[in-house]
């Protein structure tokens, strides 16, 4: 049976006001501005403009990924990392941050700034319901999104997606129930190696969560580049690091997160992460001519994935 989800388009435009009647006096303070702006890129200092939400109709989009193991949050060579400028780039608008799996702290801490627009220190119901929050995270990674989706729970924040990409329980952690307050999960997972990830995720309320399905994606006859390893990691794991680095994959969540999305001004036309130029260890091998696209099918048809 073949996983199909629904798409929005997600496209909008911002329009610009027209600037011919301005005089000559804020021509002078716009000619400064840009000059002090140039100054400081020159210098290389990089400024990142973030919109901050103030009209109650526009969402508040929030998007965390966590990296497994022992991974940074900076390494770009990995596709979580990777994903998040991919995300940041089709959608100027939104914020997208991506953590370590031990750092559920900071990351919460953010989000609950991010959230609070009125900067007042508490989240309002207002604030909650015009919230977009989605979670993603691979490994070690995966087990803190769920555990990550718990916390923002105990303080009343929705969540409209939550994807594990073969979850490894983290030390210390049990597996658990997707938490009510997220409306729709979807679980990646391979079988394979020393390392393979759970297989089944369910919802603590299935009448407020939608499990999307638990998704085997298999490799027997599909060479995946996993060269942003080292070669131990590759010699005896490198199956865990196969999904991880699959284009089906995030092309998938690309199109959930898409279809959470329909009102967000993205770019236009706007590629899957198969087809951007931010995934670039990915962009090797196998994956490099066209057949990430293959349809993912679900446990059971029989067919390799």
């Amino acid at each position: 049976m073949s996983l199909q989800v629904a798409r929005s388009s997600g496209s909008g435009e911002l329009a610009l006001k027209d600037r011919r009647n301005w005089n000559f006096i804020p021509l002078v303070f716009a000619y400064a501005a840009m000059v002090f702006v140039g100054a400081r890129i020159a210098h290389g200092q990089e400024i990142q403009v973030r919109p901050t939400v103030t009209d109650p109709t526009i969402r508040n989009v929030v998007i965390i990924g966590f990296v497994g193991g022992f991974v940074s949050r900076n390494d770009t060579k990995h596709p979580e990392v990777q994903f998040a400028e991919y995300l940041r780039d089709r959608y100027p608008t939104i914020h997208v941050e991506v953590y370590g799996n031990h750092h559920g702290h900071a990351a919460l801490k953010q989000i609950i700034g991010l959230l609070d627009t009125d900067h007042d220190g508490v989240l309002s119901s207002s604030e909650k319901k015009g919230s977009t929050v989605i979670l993603y995270g691979h490994s070690w990674g995966a087990t803190e999104t769920v555990a990550f989706a718990h916390e923002l729970d105990k303080l009343g924040v929705p969540v409209a997606l939550t994807v594990q990409i073969d979850t490894i329980a983290k030390p210390g952690h049990k597996a658990s129930a997707i938490s009510p307050n997220v409306a729709s999960a979807i679980n990646f997972y391979q079988t394979e190696g020393p390392l393979h990830g759970q297989q089944e995720i369910v919802a603590f309320d299935p009448s407020r969560t939608q499990i999307i399905g638990n998704i085997r994606m298999t490799y027997e006859n599909r060479p995946i580049n996993c060269d942003n390893y080292s070669w131990y990691s590759r010699t005896l794991n490198k199956p865990h690091h196969k999904i991880e680095n699959d284009f089906r994959v995030w092309d998938e969540i690309a199109s959930l997160i898409e279809s959470d999305l329909p009102d967000v001004p993205s770019m236009v036309p706007a590629p899957p992460p198969s087809g951007s130029p931010f995934f670039r260890y990915l962009k090797r091998g196998f994956q490099a001519h066209g057949t990430e696209t293959a349809l993912l099918e679900a446990p059971g048809d029989g067919n390799d994935n």
